[in-house]
């Protein structure tokens, strides 16, 4: 009688799951494998174009390379509410499955666009995703799928539109703070002309090509994809994780004005770091203060909501 007891009590306590649990086996593995292969036989030329634009670019778009794995890790945080679900298939997903083909093709055959080729590919993931698996478990699978769009590339033409403001913005306050620091501290003097921040240290001229020290603005796109993934992962309401998306171009901006002024001050020292490869490695770094200040921005959004759970408690 205890032993039926004990083993009633251990299944009782096991998890209920749904029918995901068929994609442990070795049939299901090996369809998903099928479906990567013709993935990647698909749209590799499209993933090769992207991996040497991200290692060409690897300041402004080397984030690229994390985003899969984030959205890997994200299905992976959220497995069991994924794998309680069943799998059916839903035929209405071949609409954006094939949609998303038609639209890679046209944007190779028709009008060549890097990025709309990459949007097209996402569609097609998502398309693929709601066919195989239905809407029940598709629920699960939207946000990663979606997280993917920070992986394509933007067009240029739309990032110049973009960002240059914010480089006019960022130059005029690195400006400004730079001036601020040499009346503060003297034995430098800056003068801000156009494009070009001047700084006359020891009789001699430094110039910092604002427009080649703001292209730091660039990162936004990896500033908004630090942002989302914050969100998604600390944030358990919507609204707190659009306010956190909010304050990406205000962060992207805050660490280039940082970014430059740094720039600035690192010429004195060396007037080699106004220019070249230490504008890449700044900006890289600054990521991480970045990062810190999403995280104390989801500190405060969550405790502006109360618990009930923890009131409970």
């Amino acid at each position: 009688m205890s032993s039926a007891a004990t083993s009633m009590s251990q299944k009782s306590q096991r998890p209920v799951l749904g029918a995901g649990w068929q994609l442990l086996t070795w049939r299901a593995w090996t369809q998903i494998g099928l479906l990567v292969l013709a993935f990647v036989a698909l749209f590799h030329e499209w993933l090769f174009r992207q991996g040497a634009i991200s290692a060409k670019e690897l300041e402004d778009w080397g984030h690229s390379f994390i985003v899969p794995l984030i959205s890997l890790y994200m299905i992976w945080q959220n497995r069991e509410a994924v794998l309680a679900t069943t799998a059916k298939h839903f035929w209405p997903g071949l609409l954006p499955l094939l949609l998303g083909i038609a639209c890679y093709v046209f944007f190779i055959v028709g009008v060549s666009n890097h990025m709309l080729q990459g949007f097209a590919m996402v569609l097609t993931i998502a398309g693929t995703a709601l066919l195989v698996a239905g809407p029940a478990m598709f629920r699960h699978l939207f946000l990663p799928i979606a997280y993917l769009l920070f992986a394509v590339t933007v067009a240029d033409q739309i990032m110049k539109k973009m960002t240059f403001p914010l480089q006019l913005l960022a130059s005029k306050a690195a400006g400004f703070l730079l001036q601020t620091i040499a009346a503060t501290t003297g034995g430098f003097f800056v003068d801000v002309k156009g494009n070009t921040i001047e700084i006359l240290y020891k009789g001699s001229i430094i110039p910092l090509n604002v427009a080649e020290a703001c292209s730091g603005m660039r990162m936004v796109i990896a500033f908004l994809a630090l942002a989302a993934a914050v969100a998604i992962f600390s944030c358990r309401l919507w609204w707190q994780r659009i306010a956190l998306l909010a304050l990406a171009v205000p962060v992207a901006l805050l660490m280039n004005v940082l970014r430059v002024a740094v720039l600035g001050l690192a010429s004195l020292l060396n007037p080699s770091f106004a220019s070249g490869s230490a504008h890449m490695l700044i900006g890289t770094l600054l990521l991480i203060p970045g990062m810190f200040l999403f995280l104390g921005v989801v500190w405060v959004l969550n405790r502006m909501v109360h618990d009930p759970a923890e009131g409970a408690a």
